[in-house]
């Protein structure tokens, strides 16, 4: 197991995430993990005053969603050359018999699977944050890159070499590069960005955004004018959200 693997204590995380923060292309277990949700206002947008979204490893920065969101740099979008096999997903970098899909199904499990040869996942009980819908089978599930593959390339990861590209596919480290979610949920939001794309689930939206934005800091991946606009809007509703990321090594 990973350090990033927090399978003792994932229920009890889940249960504080409930109460915590407030707020079209087909991808297959690729692009996008929980957060916090809370209660929404009536309108269906996140309230204001939502609570901190848990981060990434002890000794982040702990920063407003806006604070935040003021730090990742500026840049224009380039999808040239753009493959998602240039991204190596889901290896066993541990060597323990899992791989990175199913480290983020054992750690994220409200209820935990078995795990049989080959670690084969049978029961288990999950919660996709995006859509609040409790899951009971892994197959069910899509592992998302939170900030999607093509939307990386596009903002700096079009310049690193293979073998950065395949820590960034494969990131446990953090807690919140990737999540398990529904796959209508993974596959709605595909590649695109908060601009285009938020979670159904209006108490949901501060945490992706802490997520997001705390994703983009931790790799020095840019920004566009539309995805900082949408971003800087949705800060607005989400006052107590705190943003808590480590640079990647």
């Amino acid at each position: 197991m990973t350090a990033r693997r927090l399978a003792p204590i994932a229920s009890l995380f889940l249960a504080a995430s409930l109460a915590a923060c407030n707020p079209s292309g087909a991808k297959s277990e690729s692009d996008s993990k929980p957060s916090a949700p809370a209660a929404a206002s009536a309108s269906g947008t996140p309230a204001d005053g939502a609570s901190a979204a848990p981060g990434a490893p002890a000794g982040g920065s702990d920063l407003s969603l806006a604070e935040a969101i003021a730090k990742i740099p500026s840049g224009t979008e380039d999808r040239t050359g753009y493959e998602r096999d240039s991204f190596r997903l889901w290896v066993d970098a541990d060597k323990d018999g899992c791989d990175t899909r199913k480290e983020v199904l054992i750690a994220e499990a409200v209820k935990a699977p078995e795990q049989g040869a080959r670690c084969a996942l049978s029961g288990g009980e999950w919660l996709s944050y995006y859509d609040e819908v409790t899951v009971t089978a892994a197959t069910k599930l899509d592992i998302d890159h939170v900030v999607p593959l093509a939307e990386a390339w596009d903002s700096g990861a079009s310049k690193w070499d293979a073998e950065r590209r395949e820590q960034y596919a494969n990131d446990l480290t953090a807690d919140r590069s990737l999540v398990a979610v529904t796959a209508k949920t993974n596959r709605s939001k595909a590649d695109r960005d908060p601009a285009e794309w938020l979670p159904p689930a209006a108490s949901a939206q501060c945490t992706y955004g802490a997520d997001w934005v705390g994703t983009k800091l931790r790799w020095k991946l840019t920004a566009d004018a539309k995805e900082r606009a949408a971003l800087e809007q949705l800060a607005k509703n989400c006052a107590d959200t705190v943003v808590k990321y480590e640079v990647a090594p």
